[in-house]
């Protein structure tokens, strides 16, 4: 099955990718394993998969010390600060950093470790009340203060678009996000990089990928519906 949906999600990649204008090299597609057994990682791992997404951080240190080192794994979910020391040296990318104190705390778990921690900053793009993230007019300011810390790096950013049953209505968000990205990026603020754009998931990432995606995040079109019977607390 995994291998079906593998083969099925990445011919609707290359698919947007043509009709963007773009090269396939330049989406990373991130498997949303959340909740799924080690089996199945590893049965997406032998279709060449490497780049897997967890919510949770208990659950990631779990699959961390299970699986391959050759993984690399990114945090999605949102993050507590009392929770950064278990896992800074383990996500490749720390998707959902949404407040200076967050970023403080990463900085600072990071500087114990030596090490320099990629983070993406969270956008509520869409204004969701139920949503986490920073307000579009924030992250400029967020990002210039967050810049001063050493031992994190400033990627890009990331949004989690509403959910919708016709994909169609999130491109507004997903251009939104793209404009304000190209924005900060054109300032050339050291220690930002600005070179990852995280958005679009299962029903989205078509769309994300045509609003200038690079990275996407897709769990049930690869994995099949979520099973919450597993151990899943933060």
């Amino acid at each position: 099955m995994i291998w079906d949906n593998l083969n099925y999600v990445e011919a609707r990649i290359n698919a947007a990718c043509k009709r963007a204008g773009r090269l396939r090299e330049e989406v990373t597609l991130i498997a949303v394993s959340k909740t799924k057994p080690i089996e199945m990682i590893e049965e997406a791992m032998k279709a060449g998969i490497r780049e897997f997404g967890e919510n949770k951080v208990q659950e990631l240190i779990r699959k961390y010390e299970s699986l391959p080192t050759d993984i690399h794994w990114h945090l999605i979910g949102h993050l507590q600060t009392n929770k950064v020391k278990y896992i800074v040296d383990k996500a490749a990318f720390i998707h959902s950093v949404d407040s200076y104190r967050l970023a403080e705390q990463i900085n600072k778990e990071a500087e114990k470790k030596n090490i320099v921690s990629n983070i993406l900053i969270e956008v509520n793009i869409a204004e969701e009340e139920s949503k986490f993230g920073v307000a579009k007019e924030e992250v400029l300011p967020l990002i210039i203060e967050v810049a001063k810390f050493k031992n994190i790096r400033v990627r890009g950013l990331m949004t989690v678009a509403p959910y919708t049953e016709d994909a169609e209505n999130n491109r507004i968000h997903f251009r939104n996000l793209r404009q304000l990205y190209v924005d900060i990026k054109s300032k050339n603020i050291d220690n930002v990089s600005m070179d990852v754009l995280s958005m679009g998931m299962t029903g989205d990432y078509e769309v994300a990928i045509e609003e200038g995606a690079t990275m996407i995040r897709v769990g049930t079109g690869i994995f099949g519906e979520r099973n919450y019977n597993i151990l899943d607390r933060r």
